[in-house]
């Protein structure tokens, strides 16, 4: 349950801490006073939106804390245990800045405002002032029979295993209406990649026979300059050895001739000699080597030409022929068991439906079963509200298309007076029926909910008199199992609260600021008159007020 609530500067509080019990709290204020901020910070703490406008005016940032004890509740214990959390207590802190940007965490540890939403649904139940109206919208109805059946989990598995089938289908029909042109494309692919696989062109290929081809192709020049330059270098008289020879004598035989710059001039001739017979030995060795042969020479053109057609075909460059023929023999590859993916889709789409309608079945007998005994404990309840006339009933109806929750749509039907036939809902009830239906109806989903915290925010609205303190009195009752916290205008629910949370605007000089606070008995019977008579209390007023709590209280003893 929830044990403590911090709040720093959240709308008009600038601080506030409260340390809640279990049972049944009241929470009452005049109109304005500030009611609404308190649920409003819980449910901030909870995952709720949150904007700028809720830090204070004039701080940087809102501050709420919750703390709940969970020792009696093992799914949110569960919860954190799957996230490695500390799961012994659970403290959830909501951080909002006065740009409008926002943090949390859990139990210390920083966490999105959608954990704090998922986790808060284990956490605590909140029925609004304006549940009423929810009830005008049947699919309502059904949630709240699931809930009362509890199979709120079996429901939503249901609504998953609907989303895969309509996945699966939709991609079966895209599947189905593209099996003609991927019939056009296997064969496009087929005849191409069997013309890439007799062109057979390895890597590195092309360069080789391009290289190969100038070479051949200018043969008979390389070899004519390749012979005209090895006799540049040694022919007779004429050639650059004979020459150098005639020098390197002519110099030896000179006076000094070993010594200065002769003999590096000799040494230097003397290398270019021996370099210049290598240069002679190696082009002459090239030239023996250098073949002319036409045959091969068309042989590489060929090749070459049938290279560069494919390339053309395919508007790619030649050296890029190796890569697309890689990549059409995977789709290819992809699109041959084609015919395979769609029986084995379409048997998979029939697997899922089948789980999905023997599912869906469970759950409406499930559900079929629930409504009598839903419609019976409200039946109950409205007779405590002093409708014991009138008649509740819960309809399940089949639905023509399935939807996420199933198969079955459910409608509350009210016969408001004997001898009547029930109609729906929202065309039987007045306000103040509605109201007190809407009560019943959440006092009996609330009883049969696994979460012990309860918040009801001005759910007694339209009701007064004798009514209002059966009302108190079922709120009392739910409490005796857990914690409620109810926000309430009327004097008799408030007095039958174990305890009672006061909230009042002050304002301090050019501020004004909500104070909180639990009332002792004193503050209570105080409060109590202010409820019943106003702002000037009478000593009548406050016997009244004393009377009724003193009623209130002892009769539960």
């Amino acid at each position: 349950m929830l044990v403590q609530l911090a709040i720093r500067d959240f709308a008009i509080v600038d601080s506030l801490d409260l340390d809640l019990l279990g049972g049944m709290t009241a929470i009452t204020g005049e109109t304005g006073a500030g009611k609404s901020i308190l649920l409003g910070a819980l449910g901030l703490s909870l995952g709720e939106r949150a904007d700028a406008g809720s830090v204070r005016h004039g701080t940087k940032r809102a501050d709420i804390t919750a703390r709940f004890d969970i020792a009696s509740l093992p799914a949110a214990q569960a919860w954190l245990d799957a996230r490695e959390l500390p799961s012994d207590d659970c403290l959830l802190r909501r951080v909002i800045t006065a740009s409008g940007r926002s943090k949390a965490w859990i139990n210390g540890q920083p966490c999105t405002v959608g954990d704090l939403k998922e986790l808060g649904e284990h956490l605590i139940e909140i029925h609004g002032q304006h549940a009423h109206q929810a009830l005008l919208r049947e699919e309502t109805h059904l949630r709240l029979l699931d809930d009362f059946a509890g199979q709120t989990r079996a429901v939503a598995e249901l609504g998953e295993l609907y989303r895969h089938w309509q996945g699966l289908r939709r991609k079966l029909k895209r599947l189905s209406d593209t099996s003609d042109e991927i019939q056009s494309r296997r064969q496009l692919l087929r005849y191409q990649v069997e013309e890439l696989d007799v062109l057979a062109l390895n890597e590195g290929e092309l360069e080789a026979l391009e290289q190969e081809q100038e070479e051949l192709a200018h043969a008979e020049e390389i070899l004519r300059e390749a012979q005209f330059a090895a006799d540049c270098c040694d022919h007779d008289e004429s050639g650059a050895l004979n020459l150098l020879h005639q020098a390197l004598t002519r110099l030896g035989n000179l006076p000094g001739a070993n010594r200065g710059p002769l003999a590096e001039a000799c040494t230097m001739l003397g290398d270019a000699r021996i370099q210049i017979e290598e240069a002679a030995r190696e082009l002459r060795h090239f030239a023996e080597g250098t073949e002319l042969d036409p045959e091969r020479l068309a042989t590489v053109e060929d090749r070459l030409g049938e290279v560069h057609r494919i390339a053309r075909k395919h508007h790619v460059l030649p050296e890029e022929l190796a890569e697309l023929h890689g990549k059409l023999r995977a789709e290819l590859d992809s699109l041959e068991g084609g015919d395979t993916d769609l029986e084995a889709l379409t048997a998979e789409v029939k697997t899922v439906r089948d789980d999905y309608r023997a599912r869906a079945r469970t759950i409406g007998e499930t559900r079929r079963q629930a409504a009598a005994a839903f419609a019976n404990e409200v039946q109950d309840q409205l007779g405590f509200l002093a409708m014991g006339k009138t008649s509740f009933e819960i309809e399940i109806m089949a639905r023509e298309t399935p939807q996420p929750d199933g198969m079955d749509s459910a409608r509350f039907l009210i016969s408001a007076n004997p001898g009547q036939p029930a109609r729906p809902l929202t065309k039987v009830a007045s306000g103040g029926e509605l109201s007190r239906i809407s009560l019943a109806i959440q006092v009996v989903a609330a009883s049969h909910s696994t979460i012990p915290s309860l918040v009801f925010d001005e759910v007694d609205v339209g009701i007064s008199g004798a009514t209002a303190e059966i009302v108190g009195q079922l709120l009392r009752r739910l409490g005796h199992s857990g914690q409620v916290l109810t926000v309430t205008h009327l004097p008799q629910v408030a007095a039958q609260a174990h305890q009672h949370l006061h909230i009042e605007k002050q304002a301090q000089e050019d501020v004004t600021l909500t104070h909180m606070a639990l009332l002792d008995e004193a503050g209570r019977v105080r409060e109590l008159a202010r409820m019943l008579g106003g702002v000037h209390l009478s000593d009548r007023t406050l016997a009244h007020a004393r009377e009724m709590l003193d009623a209130s209280q002892h009769q539960h003893h």
